[in-house]
C-alpha cells in the first residue's frame, strides 16, 4: 500500500520537488525525484500507476513508497532547476537527500 494519507494538504504543496522513497528497491532504483505544481495530484497519480514510467513500473511490480522529502520552490521553473541540479550533483540521493535510508543507516 502507497503511503499518501500523510501527504501535505494541496495549498502547501504549490511548486515543489519531492522525493519518493521505495520500500523495496527495484533493480537498482531505491527513489523517484519529481517537481509539480500541486504535490497532492501528483501523488495520486502515482499512487495509480500514473504520471510516469518509473511508477508505473513500481505500481506493478507491487512495491509501496513512502513521500520522504519535500523542497518547496518559490516558481515552477524553481523547482525544475532544482530538480535537474539534484539529479545532476547526487547520484546516491538516499545516502545524501533520503531521511528514510539515513535513519535506516544509524538503526544498524
Amino acid at each position: 500500500m502507497t503511503d499518501v494519507a500523510s501527504r501535505p494538504n494541496s495549498r502547501a504543496t504549490k511548486n515543489v520537488v519531492y522525493l519518493i522513497h521505495f520500500d523495496t528497491p527495484y533493480k537498482h532504483a531505491r527513489h523517484y525525484l519529481g517537481s509539480t505544481k500541486d504535490l497532492t495530484a501528483r501523488l495520486e497519480r502515482h499512487a495509480h500507476g500514473n504520471g510516469s514510467r518509473l511508477m508505473q513500473v513500481i505500481t506493478n511490480a507491487g512495491i509501496t513508497w513512502r513521500l520522504a522529502r519535500v523542497w518547496k520552490c518559490d516558481g515552477v521553473w524553481a523547482a525544475r532547476k532544482l530538480e535537474s541540479h539534484i539529479k545532476r550533483h547526487h547520484k546516491n540521493v538516499g545516502r545524501t537527500l533520503c531521511p528514510i535510508c539515513q535513519a535506516e543507516r544509524k538503526a544498524k
